[in-house]
């Protein structure tokens, strides 16, 4: 890069910093400016004359790119790279860079308020309580329905990076066992499993995959036939990854007994989502990240891939 200041542009910066997290270090590397958001039609204006562009959830097609002769660089404000068309991105050299770690522990402690969820009710039984059912019952204790032990259940995980390797470590803490797919193979599940083993021998199935175009809906209703009546699947990666609407089918069947979403194929989700007000699905707004403290680490590492940048060495480049 030049001596020159660097335009920087951010396209989509609501969600980081909706007030409590300032653009005060990305600021000093060079002049900027902030959109809250874009749509799509917006974006060729509003980074027209950037160098570097920031975006979150706001895409970035080759046809998009093609438009753009000014930029150099793509910071992704995510660990997850999906809406930039990276290959795209590399012939016009152009490096995109992620921000690999920041909420590790944050999505592990989600996945996990999922699942602990749809064992115990939590939430419903204190909504019962505080509607006076447990005081009209005869009886000490009262439930909606059975709390659901987890010890001795076994938790097949898909994908096997730092998250799914920190809730493994919590679901063993609760008496789980683990098995995992992945194609890294690190780590130490009990257990590594194909696709359609793991789906078959797990109580619970996590996903913690990026999505691709050749997983895209994987999770289909073929593979949820081939689980155990009555078992629960979770998601915190990407909404794209299952067959929303074989889910769907899945749970009103009873096939499944509870799915625990904190992604959607669409966000936010139109009303009539194939998965909105299904029996025993619970969906939360794509929270899992959204902590204060990941978000400052979000902040933080986006700072230093801008920065090695403007340096000639970026980092956490998803598309050498």
């Amino acid at each position: 890069m030049t001596d020159e200041p660097v335009a920087i542009t951010v396209l989509d910066g609501a969600t980081l910093n909706p007030g409590d997290n300032p653009w005060d270090a990305v600021a000093a590397l060079g002049p900027l400016t902030v959109y809250d958001r874009s749509a799509p039609e917006q974006v060729v204006a509003r980074a027209a004359d950037a160098a570097v562009v920031l975006t979150n959830k706001t895409r970035l097609p080759a046809e998009l790119l093609a438009q753009l002769p000014k930029l150099r660089f793509v910071a992704v404000l995510a660990t997850g790279y999906d809406v930039v068309d990276v290959a795209a991105a590399k012939a016009r050299g152009i490096p995109v860079s992620n921000v690999p770690v920041y909420g590790t522990a944050d999505v592990a402690q989600h996945t996990i308020a999922l699942l602990l969820e749809l064992c115990q009710r939590t939430g419903d039984h204190a909504r019962a309580v505080a509607a006076g059912d447990w005081a009209r019952c005869l009886d000490f204790s009262f439930w909606l329905a059975a709390p659901r032990s987890l010890d001795g259940l076994t938790l097949g995980l898909v994908g096997y990076g730092r998250i799914a390797q920190r809730v493994a470590a919590i679901a063993r803490a609760l008496g789980m066992r683990i098995l995992a797919n992945s194609p890294s193979r690190r780590g130490d599940p009990d257990g590594w499993r194909e696709i359609p083993a793991l789906f078959a021998e797990s109580d619970v199935v996590s996903l913690h995959c990026p999505l691709t175009p050749a997983n895209t809906r994987f999770v289909n209703a073929e593979l949820l036939a081939h689980m155990k009546r009555g078992a629960l699947l979770l998601n915190t990666a990407r909404g794209g990854l299952i067959d929303e609407a074989a889910l769907a089918a899945a749970l009103r069947s009873g096939q499944l007994a509870g799915a625990g979403l904190d992604v959607v194929s669409r966000e936010p989700p139109p009303p009539d989502h194939p998965l909105i007000a299904v029996p025993n699905c619970l969906i939360t707004p794509h929270i899992a990240w959204a902590s204060l403290a990941a978000r400052r680490r979000l902040m933080a590492t986006t700072v230093d891939n801008v920065a090695a940048f403007l340096a000639g060495k970026p980092i956490h480049v998803v598309n050498p």
